[in-house]
């Protein structure tokens, strides 16, 4: 085994490696408070004085997020956020990211949406902490998902376990996640 030797260089790394996991913290602090209509995680994500150019709304990130949670509950009835591809450039307490996104919704009215873009993020790092200054979000594609019809009886072993909820009573905040029932 190699002897390694804390170097500057190695120390620079680790740094620059923990900033690339607090901005990705940052995204998903986004993503899964949009989708689970928890307000005060969605704006940790931002800085109270970052402002979100989102193509259909614009405002300063209180502003947003009360116009993104609203639109989301009265047009529909659930949504996922994904985001995959993901790239950051540093410059000392700023970084600039590009992530791309997918967009699932069930609405309220007429078929899911289905939607694919790119988040374009200035991050800012105060008091040692990373989150969004400034977002534009670039929307590539949106359109009409037509999903084939599932039986009945599928919907039920599909849905078991418990349907997606947009507030803090879905599982993902059960603590701690246990079994219910002995498996037979």
């Amino acid at each position: 085994m190699a002897d390694t030797k804390l170097t500057p260089e190695l120390i620079a790394f680790v740094q620059e490696q923990k900033d690339r996991a607090d901005i990705l913290a940052a995204l998903h602090r986004y993503t899964r408070g949009v989708d689970r209509h928890d307000r005060e995680l969605m704006l940790s994500a931002y800085w109270p004085d970052a402002f979100d150019e989102h193509g259909v709304a614009e405002g300063v990130a209180a502003q947003f997020v009360d116009w993104a949670l609203g639109w989301h509950h009265e047009n529909q009835t659930r949504h996922q956020h994904i985001i995959s591809n993901h790239t950051v450039e540093f410059d000392g307490d700023t970084a600039h990211g590009e992530t791309y996104y997918i967009f699932w919704g069930e609405n309220r009215e007429g078929p899911p949406t289905l939607a694919f873009g790119r988040y374009v993020d200035r991050f800012e790092r105060r008091d040692g902490e990373w989150r969004i200054a400034h977002r534009v979000c670039v929307n590539e594609l949106s359109g009409q998902f037509i999903a084939p019809p599932i039986s009945e009886a599928w919907k039920d072993m599909l849905y078991k376990s418990g349907p997606s909820r947009r507030d803090k009573g879905d599982v993902s905040y059960v603590r701690p996640l246990t079994r219910e029932r002995a498996i037979a």
